[in-house]
């Protein structure tokens, strides 16, 4: 199995931990990273809990276990998630090795 080297930050996982507890149904659930088409760049990151399906990559984080779908897998390659809560603006941050290019905002990227 291919190992996808996708870390979060201690502040990310903290975070993730606090959605989890918000969540209801969140038993047996996964913090999801997906790449999706859009934004001002070309693709966006989507953040979810969610159930694994059968082809995800599961990837654990600290006591986080981060899943990711085969389509997205190629785009975060080498990742590294932060979570920022501060004056100017609260969220996950990613730095992406495999982004050529980001939208002045930062949330979405092209490769």
């Amino acid at each position: 199995m291919d190992v996808l080297p996708v870390t979060l930050t201690d502040k990310a996982i903290e975070k993730v931990r606090e959605f989890f507890k918000k969540t209801p149904d969140s038993q047996g659930k996964y913090f999801r990273v997906a790449v999706e088409g859009g934004g001002c760049s070309g693709f966006q990151y989507k953040y979810s809990i969610d159930t694994k399906q059968a082809d995800d990559l599961v990837i654990p984080c600290g006591d986080v276990e981060v899943i990711i779908d085969p389509q997205s897998k190629n785009l975060i390659l080498g990742c590294k998630i932060d979570y920022i809560d501060d004056f100017t603006q609260s969220g996950f941050t990613v730095s992406n090795p495999q982004a050529k290019g980001t939208c002045g905002c930062g949330t979405s990227f092209t490769v």
